[in-house]
């Protein structure tokens, strides 16, 4: 579970040229209410060189203000907290006007699937599951903090399986931007709605992974999406990619 994006060596993690360490480790907000999750997730966090814990928060609440006050290049989210859940959170902390946010990821279980669509709609990066492996985990903040998104393949087999059951909006303005595609772009699309990386799009497409970045970029453009997890919503809104289709 890794990206494949090139990372600027100005972002938090990055290399320079000559291989040297990070000038400085990526820095991860944990948010979850239960305090041995917590502990958990700070122990393997810590435990990495290129990564630290800048706060935990054991609410929504608390996640909106830690992440306004310290500013953390991530935040893992969980989305069943009192007082606000982690959805309201994403929503508010992506909504920042200030500045642009940090890179939000669910941390979720197969019991929260209603959820994982609106998540993506208020701003989260990417979804993982609770019962990933640890280094699945640490690669996934690395991807989520270089400015890419994520999506675990389980949950996009669930993303999908959530638009089998919530109709289309009607007269979506992405049908009309979805024909504005060229054929390799409406390829290129079609499987990140199926949860590929741009090394798989490469393999399957005969093409070079330079490429693919390419396509995705002006995927981006054309369908003013924000990052991968949003052209995953709109492969679906505009019709491209039919429910019960994709194959994640």
């Amino acid at each position: 579970m890794s990206s494949e994006r090139s990372i600027d060596t100005g972002r938090p993690g990055a290399t320079d040229d000559e291989g040297d360490p990070p000038a400085s480790p990526i820095r991860v907000l944990i948010a979850d209410d239960e305090g041995l999750v917590r502990a958990g997730f700070r122990a393997l966090v810590e435990a990495t060189p290129d990564l630290t814990v800048v706060a935990e928060a054991a609410d929504g609440v608390a996640a909106v203000r830690e992440s306004r006050r310290l500013r953390p290049d991530v935040v893992l989210m969980d989305i069943r907290m009192p007082v606000m859940n982690g959805l309201e959170a994403t929503r508010l902390i992506a909504a920042d006007a200030v500045r642009p946010g940090p890179g939000i990821l669910v941390v979720t279980t197969f019991d929260d699937d209603e959820y994982v669509f609106e998540a993506l709609r208020a701003g989260a990066a990417g979804f993982i599951l609770k019962d990933t492996q640890p280094e699945n985990l640490l690669a996934a903040i690395r991807t989520v903090a270089a400015g890419d998104a994520l999506l675990a393949p389980g949950v996009t087999r669930r993303l999908i399986a959530a638009f089998v059951r919530v109709p289309a909006p009607p007269a979506s303005p992405l049908t009309g931007l979805a024909s504005t595609l060229t054929d390799r772009e409406r390829a290129v699309l079609t499987q990140i709605a199926n949860g590929y990386s741009n090394a798989e799009i490469a393999q399957a497409l005969y093409v070079s992974v330079s490429t693919v970045k390419t396509h995705v970029g002006h995927l981006l453009a054309k369908l003013a999406a924000r990052d991968r997890a949003q052209l995953v919503i709109a492969a679906y809104e505009s019709g491209l990619v039919a429910p019960g289709s994709a194959t994640a």
